[in-house]
């Protein structure tokens, strides 16, 4: 992600941390016509490269020595900016990658152009301009200049860019250094680094759902935790499984199914056709960001999260690779379990006798392959001593056999038994 300081900022934040993705800032100037500053002939990028509409300046009559002047002022301005906003922070690499380049909106689109270009001569391999308001005729006018536009808003007549927004206050240096200080860097996007990074996940229209990613390096999978019973992605207990499987070397994503206000009303907590949809969004946000979209995907339930996960697997298909329920409730996925042909666990707690029963009634409906794993003593939330540590060994275990490389002794464990 790069966006352009400094109305660019703050919406290149929010889409790089919906996405995961590292962010930067393209630093551009606008070029000003001597006698009318507002009036812009052409932007100046880093590393000197400059877009210059000729036709403008011939008709404003700018002379050369006038326009380089003006090319001074402004590079000293950028190195200024570049000084301010990246203060021993490193320039994102985008060699061989594509780049998501977004502004809060364009007028003419000129600064996005050299912003572009300098991109390009970094060797992207790729360039995306993202906004969220824009004049239809300069979207389709740039369309050569970009492999991509995505633009939410193209009102006729166009008003300005501000006229797209409620509140169009002006961004300050320092909200631009805070919110780079709070983003993802290259550093911590590289393949030797473990990071974790809070992320945004869409789920329908106005709904957001906040998560947690961690991604180990070399992952061997991703598994997205689904909580149940009114719990959250701070759930002790899933996070606590989870710092297993990422020292395992699985990246895990827990993130909330119901917002706030959704989570008020009890009713929600056992809706499993709502926390299933939830679960897939959160499966195709994974799919699309870039830690993790070639990992393989395992779906780790917990109470009617296990519900959810089961009936997510059944609508996802082959793109779940495996499925974990650490007292979970899969009988509330009904007949979803006869279409789901992910290896599924079931862990169960040998002093939880109700939930066992259902847990062997469900695992006989399952059409894929089934285990029950019971810990012996352990309740319904695996409080005693060890337990919990039981469940994530034998989670561990599980994703290793049927996310994990073949080299690392995983991927097409035989099915030994329904049971253990």
């Amino acid at each position: 992600m790069v966006a352009l300081p400094r109305g660019g900022v703050p919406v290149g934040f929010e889409v790089a941390r919906a996405l995961g993705a590292p962010l930067d800032i393209g630093l551009v100037r606008k070029l000003g016509a001597p006698m009318q500053p507002e009036l812009g002939f052409g932007a100046l990028g880093e590393e000197g490269r400059a877009v210059v509409d000729t036709e403008i300046v011939r008709r404003l009559g700018i002379s050369r020595h006038e326009l380089e002047a003006v090319v001074e002022r402004e590079r000293r301005e950028l190195e200024r900016r570049a000084a301010s906003y990246r203060p021993g922070r490193p320039v994102l690499g985008v060699a061989g990658r594509l780049v998501v380049l977004v502004d809060d909106g364009l007028a003419t689109g000129v600064t996005a152009v050299a912003a572009a270009r300098v991109l390009r001569d970094r060797g992207a391999r790729s360039v995306v301009l993202a906004v969220p308001v824009c004049p239809w005729d300069v979207r389709t006018r740039l369309r050569s200049e970009f492999d991509d536009i995505v633009c939410l808003h193209s009102p006729e007549p166009f008003l300005g860019v501000g006229s797209g927004y409620d509140d169009f206050s002006q961004t300050t240096d320092a909200e631009v250094v805070e919110l780079l200080s709070r983003a993802p860097t290259t550093a911590d996007a590289h393949p030797d680094h473990e990071r974790e990074v809070e992320v945004a996940i869409p789920a329908g229209p106005g709904v957001m759902l906040e998560g947690t990613l961690r991604v180990p390096a070399g992952a061997a999978g991703l598994v997205i935790f689904a909580h149940g019973s009114g719990s959250s992605r701070h759930s002790p207990r899933n996070r606590a499984v989870a710092a297993h499987l990422n020292q395992a070397g699985f990246a895990t994503l827990l993130f909330d199914l119901l917002t706030e206000a959704e989570a008020r009303d009890r009713a929600n907590v056992f809706d499993i056709e709502l926390l299933s949809g939830r679960l897939l969004a959160g499966c195709r946000w994974a799919e699309l960001s870039p830690e993790v979209t070639d990992l393989p995907l395992g779906l780790f339930g917990a109470s009617t999260g296990a519900a959810a996960a089961l009936r997510a697997a059944a609508q996802a298909g082959d793109r779940v690779a495996a499925v974990v329920s650490r007292g979970g409730r899969p009988d509330l996925a009904g007949a979803a379990l006869a279409q789901v042909a992910a290896p599924t666990l079931l862990i169960v707690g040998g002093a939880d006798e109700v939930v066992l029963g259902l847990n062997r009634e469900a695992a006989g409906e399952l059409a894929g392959l089934c285990e029950i794993a019971v810990v012996p003593g352990a309740g319904h939330l695996f409080e005693e001593p060890g337990a919990l540590e039981r469940v994530a060994e034998v989670a561990v275990e599980w994703f290793t056999a049927w996310l994990a490389p073949a080299e690392r002794g995983g991927a097409g464990r035989p099915p030994d038994a329904r049971q253990r």
